[in-house]
């Protein structure tokens, strides 16, 4: 299909009484196929009905042109049908007189006869044949938006623009009328772009959903393509393998962008105190047996002890809500999965190069792949065994849970299944799903298992949903887990409170590596602020039967917090996890990759930390890369280790373009 309508880089300005002026939407870009449905979505004062006006020919950009057919929209045309959130119907005429006052201006050619038919079609589509004779006054809210929806169908025209249509009308009317709309631009071609506030709506209905950021300076944040095959059926839709992953990324956005407008609103100034340049934080992390450090730094005084006494922990679901915290500015420091930092600064965020710093490793192991139980049943216990499984079930769909493509779960569940023959992208599916999420799409045999931090491995082990068919330490022994970021930005502005920041990580550290705070540490690790789970889901230390429960008995997983070699970061370690995120096309293998990895790991401000802890006894410990398989990594020439793996995408080497690190005075 051609472009049919092309918005091209809109911008609108309004001007504000007493001057000043108020830019409603910025840089707005969007190519619309013939025949598509496509939705705008976002809150109040994001500019939908603006744009809607704007495609109209209602109202003419600052900036930028909008075409149909190749020609510019300057006016309003009988081709572009709106309906819009008010009526907008002639009070003295009756329901048949205003559907029909519409057919008779744009179908004169049309017998009287074809006329009346028409009309009195969509009168039937509508449910009002016993309201035609009614005038606007006589008829409730919905009835009137539905003659709207009548007259705007009655003309059939090229492009069909709607404001919130249904939003007056009762649930079954809705339903109704969203289904006849369905077919209405089926049958006849019609492309439509609607304005909606309503999620499922906009699921069921769109080809595209376009989600617009929160105003001033609106732009579009995402573009979502809703792959559910046509003709749709309301109550079928559904059972639709995307519909819900597309409902929970369109409620992700509008959460974030909710969020985002209470920050902007709270306007909190920068507090400056006790020789540290800032001290009110907001600090990021997602609930997992992992985030202990922060949890205990917070309920133990560490924070405060060094000078953080306005810290607030910022309790994200998902680590995509941890890169769009950093990414956005509204977070200052975040607990992340080990790649992250990298990942961020190579420009894995939409190919957009964000430096990013970390100055230390929080955590090391902790994590686990899980399969489903039934494979245990079938005598599945390692992954070529799967493979053999995968093979006897051709056809069939296999997916495999991880958290974000940064992590040391994607990292190490690719390594895993390749290195037992699987191609994790061709082969079987991998899926970014929520920690907290796992367990219930392994329960409900959505998914074949996962790669997931605790407590999630020991769960559905306890509850027999899984078992965990390899730990960490069969595949990397000491692995590097979540760490300490910031963005570079951040940390040139407030050097001291980073260096603040990683004493009091490494004090809680050094407090959850010893045994006899264990039983606390479940305990508020168990609470509501954290993870609200049981404790008996949360291991420190312990050997776990239940993780355990293999042919070779292999000691638990359990997270590493404090030691010699463990927190310092390496940037061999960086550099390792550079070339699988390289080797799976999620960002090029970069030409300036010692830069990179220089400007990553701040080696001095863990070294500054360490010393004014008096930690002399956390000395540092080179040792080599070593994962199961015995592949050796050589860091003097990774492009050569890339190049030397079995299983892989065909990666690119590019130069990564990074601003200039800047240092601005507090």
């Amino acid at each position: 299909m051609s472009v049919f309508v092309a918005v091209d880089q809109i911008d609108k300005v309004f001007p504000l009484t007493g001057g000043g002026e108020y830019i409603a939407l910025k840089g707005i870009d969007l190519q619309i196929k013939k025949g598509e449905f496509i939705s705008l979505i976002g809150h109040s004062g994001c500019g939908k009905s603006t744009l809607l006006n704007m495609i109209a020919g209602l109202d003419l950009p600052t900036e930028g042109i909008v075409t149909l057919e190749g020609q510019r929209i300057q006016e309003p045309g009988p081709d572009r049908m709106v309906i819009f959130q008010n009526y907008s119907l002639l009070p003295w005429l009756t329901v048949r007189q205003n559907i029909a006052l519409a057919v008779d201006e744009v179908m004169s050619n049309a017998s009287k006869a074809e006329r009346k038919s028409v009309v009195e079609e969509h009168i039937n589509l509508v449910g009002l044949s016993h309201a035609a004779n009614k005038i606007p006054g006589q008829l409730s809210g919905g009835m009137k938006q539905r003659v709207a929806i009548a007259r705007a169908l009655a003309i059939r025209p090229k492009l069909l623009l709607l404001d919130e249509p249904f939003g007056a009308l009762d649930a079954l009317t809705r339903g109704n009328l969203q289904e006849q709309l369905m077919q209405i631009c089926e049958q006849y071609q019609i492309t439509s772009v609607m304005v909606t506030h309503d999620v499922d709506e906009a699921v069921l209905l769109s080809d595209k959903i376009v989600m617009l950021t929160n105003g001033p300076s609106s732009k579009i944040g995402g573009i979502l393509e809703v792959d559910i095959p046509r003709p749709r059926k309301r109550m079928e839709v559904v059972n639709h393998p995307s519909y819900y992953s597309l409902r929970s990324e369109i409620i992700y956005f509008l959460n974030q962008q909710k969020r985002i407008k209470k920050i902007r609103a709270k306007k909190t100034a920068t507090v400056a105190r006790h020789g540290l340049e800032k001290v009110n934080l907001e600090f990021g992390f997602v609930p997992l047996t992992a985030c202990a450090p922060v949890a205990v730094a917070q309920e133990k005084g560490f924070f405060a002890k060094h000078g953080l006494d306005e810290i607030s922990l910022v309790r994200e679901t998902s680590w995509r809500g941890i890169v769009d915290g950093i990414d956005g500015g509204y977070l200052d420091a975040a607990q992340m999965p080990a790649g992250m930092p990298t990942w961020l600064t190579a420009g894995g965020n939409q190919n957009r190069p964000l430096p990013t710093v970390t100055a230390l490793t929080m955590t090391r192991n902790g994590n686990g792949i899980t399969l489903a139980q039934k494979f245990y049943d079938q005598g599945v216990i390692t992954a070529a065994q799967y493979k053999q499984k995968l093979l006897a079930l051709d056809g069939e769909k296999h997916t495999l849970g991880m958290v974000h493509p940064s992590s040391m779960h994607n990292i190490l569940l690719r390594y895993w299944l390749a290195a037992g023959g699987i191609d994790p992208d061709k082969d079987v599916e991998l899926k970014t799903i929520p920690p907290a999420q796992m367990v219930a799409d392994l329960k409900a045999k959505t998914i074949d298992g996962y790669c997931v931090g605790e407590p999630w491995n020991l769960r559905a082990a306890m509850e027999g949903h899984g078992f965990t068919v390899a730990t960490d330490m069969e595949i990397w022994q000491g692995h590097p887990g979540k760490v300490l970021g910031v963005r570079e930005d951040w940390a040139n502005r407030y050097p001291n409170s980073h260096v603040a920041l990683v004493k009091a990580l490494l004090e809680a550290g050094r407090y959850c590596a010893d045994t006899k705070n264990h039983q606390e540490i479940r305990e508020i690790l168990a609470s509501r602020n954290y993870l609200a789970t049981k404790e008996e889901y949360i291991q420190l230390g312990e050997p776990s039967n239940y993780s355990c429960n293999l042919d070779k008995h292999v000691e638990y997983a359990h997270h590493m917090f404090f030691g010699d070699g463990l927190n310092r970061p390496s940037r061999t370690e960086h550099l390792w996890m550079m070339t699988q995120m390289a080797r799976w096309g999620h960002i090029p293998f970069p030409r300036n990759w010692v830069e990179i990895l220089e400007r990553v790991c701040r080696v001095g401000t863990f070294s500054t930390a360490s010393r004014e802890l008096e930690l002399g006894d956390l000395k540092y410990r080179r040792s080599p890369i070593q994962l199961f398989d015995d592949v050796a990594f050589d860091a003097e020439d990774p492009i050569g280790y890339l190049n030397h793996l079995g299983i892989e995408r065909n990666f690119t080497i590019a130069e990564v373009h990074l601003a200039s690190p800047t240092f601005v005075a507090a």
